[in-house]
């Protein structure tokens, strides 16, 4: 492709550019905006803005009826747009690997927590030492939920943020359920003497 834009280049002076080069900006904008769908805003949001900026460049140029220059910026705004696409495709794929291991990695911290909190009822440790670890596995719970729907609607970098933090606090809960007992323990051992 650069092969291409460097001969275009090449032949320009020869063919001089007596007209604004209208195919050269739609197939730009047609590049931008396939990036645009491929998630490049949020995803190559870089490579994605010095296409758009190197297209209103190429508009400005044509204002100023300096159509070598606007060639030249249409073709830039194209080959970026292109590489906005395709970097935007590679990194929509490695955020949805992310977001879905992050996810999974907190709902198995959910569920254990789950699991900590049935074995401390079971153990009938007391109501107020289990209040905050179950405020945090119904929090987990909503959380978790959204972070799944966005999952399903391809909102990878929302359902990342939303779980951000979420397994440190699960797993600070399992830790002080299962410090519980020993707790209890050095109390009573305090109270015997």
């Amino acid at each position: 492709m650069r092969r291409l834009a460097a001969l275009l280049l090449t032949i320009l002076p020869i063919a001089g550019c007596s007209e604004p080069p209208h195919k050269e900006m739609n197939r730009a904008q047609g590049a931008i905006d396939a990036a645009r769908a491929a998630g490049a805003e949020q995803y190559a949001a870089e490579p994605y803005t010095a296409a758009t900026a190197a297209l209103q460049q190429s508009h400005e140029a044509v204002g100023q009826r300096d159509y070598r220059l606007a060639l030249s910026r249409a073709i830039d705004a194209y080959e970026r747009g292109q590489d906005a696409a395709m970097l935007a495709a590679d990194g929509k794929a490695k955020a949805r690997s992310e977001a879905e291991m992050i996810v999974s990695t907190t709902s198995t911290a959910a569920l254990t927590l789950n699991i900590r909190l049935k074995a401390a009822e079971a153990a009938r440790l007391p109501a107020r030492d289990l209040a905050t670890p179950r405020a945090t596995a119904r929090d987990a719970a909503t959380t978790l939920q959204k972070a799944r729907a966005a999952l399903k609607t391809g909102a990878y970098l929302d359902a990342m943020e939303g779980v951000k933090g979420l397994d440190a606090r699960i797993r600070t809960q399992i830790q002080a359920i299962e410090a519980i007992p020993a707790a209890r323990a050095s109390r009573r051992a305090g109270r015997g003497r």
